[in-house]
């Protein structure tokens, strides 16, 4: 008799164990998204992360049910963040041949130019990178500029942190800066240096992109891919974009 309450409690157990484990919602999928100060990308407004691929990577996320926080820190950290953690991603993330196997991509989140930045009290003409050769031009530490200006023999004098390559220009302790800059980007005006530096070179154009950790699942990497050709096709990146280049041009 024993025997057989046991056998009948067993069943009803399994039953509802398993009529709970059908009822259990899908776990929601949560990314944690590094990103560096870089206007009009990325920046920190009261105390928020905004910009351009900032808030083209909110609305991805939003439409695709992803949880996620970003974080603004130093490239070379921010960097780091994205390949240690299973659940880490990072951008503004240049798609290079010797970063293409570390992540998986997603994107592109938005377009930049390389420029050399010069001082506007000097005569410069270059019309060529080579014409760039033996000067010392200002990068900053894991940067994909970086690592291309030294790869093709030029003298180059890294920084911590982008932002300290403006000073060192003005103080001839650089000859270029080189920076990644696009249409709407207020950072020398904001600093009051609109009047002593300008752009003396575009060396390159390149497409940049969020990049997630290997461990990110392949599906929630295609659904978030599949997001953000939508959000090109239906116009809300250009309303991203556009938004941003009206606030430079209205200060």
């Amino acid at each position: 008799m024993r025997f057989r309450q046991l056998c009948i409690g067993l069943v009803i157990l399994s039953g509802s164990l398993s009529a709970m484990t059908r009822a259990a919602p899908p776990a929601v999928p949560y990314l944690s998204i590094t990103t560096e100060s870089s206007a009009p990308s990325s920046m920190l407004e009261d105390g928020r992360v905004v910009g351009i691929a900032t808030d083209k990577i909110r609305v991805v996320m939003e439409r695709a049910g992803v949880t996620h926080d970003i974080t603004l820190l130093p490239w070379k950290r921010a960097y780091a963040a994205a390949l240690q953690q299973a659940n880490g991603c990072v951008y503004s993330a240049t798609r290079t041949p010797e970063r293409e196997a570390l992540f998986k991509w997603i994107g592109p989140t938005d377009e930049a130019q390389w420029v050399l930045m010069g001082r506007a009290d000097r005569a410069w003409r270059i019309a060529s990178l080579e014409d760039a050769r033996g000067l010392r031009i200002g990068t900053y530490a894991g940067d994909a500029r970086d690592t291309y200006l030294r790869s093709r023999g030029h003298i180059v004098d890294t920084s911590p942190h982008d932002m300290l390559n403006p000073p060192k220009l003005l103080q001839g302790r650089i000859d270029l800066w080189a920076a990644s800059w696009r249409a709407g980007s207020d950072v020398l005006a904001r600093n009051g240096w609109d009047k002593q530096i300008v752009p003396v070179f575009v060396f390159n154009r390149v497409a940049v992109y969020l990049a997630c950790n290997r461990a990110v699942p392949d599906a929630l990497v295609k659904r978030l891919n599949a997001e953000f050709e939508t959000i090109e096709r239906d116009g809300t990146a250009s309303a991203i974009e556009r938004r941003y280049e009206r606030r430079a041009t209205s200060r």
